[in-house]
């Protein structure tokens, strides 16, 4: 696209209220996605690229998947490697925050710049097709004869569904200290241990599985929300007698030391891109519940839920 029709696009946008006129955006957007290909964070920095393409917000969009440590690797690339840029964005969510009180890395995401949530997503736990167990019953039973016999496959340490596996055994009577997590850099890694039985139960969001529950080559047996999912015909946690209940949030950040201005810009030009058609088409793909928060409210959010998941995760045992 040029440059001159890409800023009558902005234009345009702001003529009708959805983009300041002051919020001209980067026509090249950078965006690290701080996990393997396969997973949430992927999928969801791909659709918002997407989304910046389809809806004419940026004439190009790159992507850097660097996966490891519950997301504290691209963390620190995007630390170390961007700031002041403008252009750059990175993918970042509930599990991130996990990861740093379990992994404290050298970088801290206060040095990033907060725009916007955008999803909030629960965990789906699933048995592979061939596991001799038949229904989250029968993994509590075994959990409580032997923690360590029964292996959890899932995102990096300190992720929802690690949280999440930690508080089932907890409100089960089980030593939460002792439970047998195997942490995978990705969703598509993990996605493979469960498809092989090299794990006893998988747990993602409901996304990254649901065409191999559909397919009959996992078995959904349990969700961390509060209500069943709509369209899903899957148990929750709560309604089995287990009192966990956790929700996976994902959102955007820019780079370090960018000006106020330049954060309003990105976060006019996200907040424009989840308004197009292409984003509502994958938020309805992969079942993501809307959470738009953005500005200071995001950042006091963020402030929040490290406190939270800091107390949670002291109670199960896993810090």
């Amino acid at each position: 696209m040029r440059r001159d029709t890409f800023l009558k696009s902005l234009a345009a946008l702001a003529a009708t209220g959805a983009l300041p006129m002051s919020a001209w955006a980067a026509a090249n957007i950078k965006m690290m996605i701080p996990a393997n290909p396969g997973g949430g964070w992927d999928t969801t920095g791909r659709a918002l690229g997407k989304a910046l393409m389809d809806g004419k917000l940026a004439d190009t969009v790159t992507y850097d998947n660097k996966g490891g440590a519950a997301g504290a690797l691209g963390l620190a690339q995007f630390v170390n490697g961007s700031k002041g840029d403008p252009n750059a964005l990175m993918v970042m969510g509930a599990v991130m925050l996990g990861g740093i009180i379990t992994g404290k890395p050298p970088v801290s995401l206060s040095q990033a710049t907060p725009l916007a949530r955008l999803t909030s997503e629960y965990n789906v736990f699933v048995l592979p097709a061939n596991s001799p167990f038949k229904s989250m019953k029968d993994v509590v039973e075994q959990l409580k004869k032997d923690p360590g016999s029964v292996k959890w496959g899932g995102g990096s340490r300190g992720s929802t569904e690690h949280i999440a596996a930690a508080m089932i055994a907890r409100e089960v009577g089980a030593d939460p200290a002792k439970i047998n997590y195997v942490a995978f850099r990705g969703g598509g890694e993990a996605t493979a241990a469960i498809l092989g039985g090299n794990v006893t139960v998988g747990g993602s969001g409901y996304s990254e599985f649901a065409e191999y529950i559909s397919a009959g080559k996992m078995k959904a047996i349990a969700v961390t929300s509060a209500q069943r999912l709509p369209g899903i015909n899957v148990p929750t946690l709560k309604e089995q007698g287990i009192n966990v209940e956790i929700g996976n949030w994902r959102g955007v950040y820019g780079a370090p030391g960018i000006t106020a201005e330049q954060r309003k810009t990105l976060t006019d030009l996200v907040l424009a891109a989840i308004k197009t058609p292409s984003w509502a088409e994958a938020m309805k793909k992969n079942d993501w519940t809307p959470a738009v928060l953005s500005g200071d409210a995001f950042a006091k959010f963020v402030d929040d839920e490290f406190a939270s998941l800091r107390a949670t995760m002291t109670k199960s045992g896993m810090v």
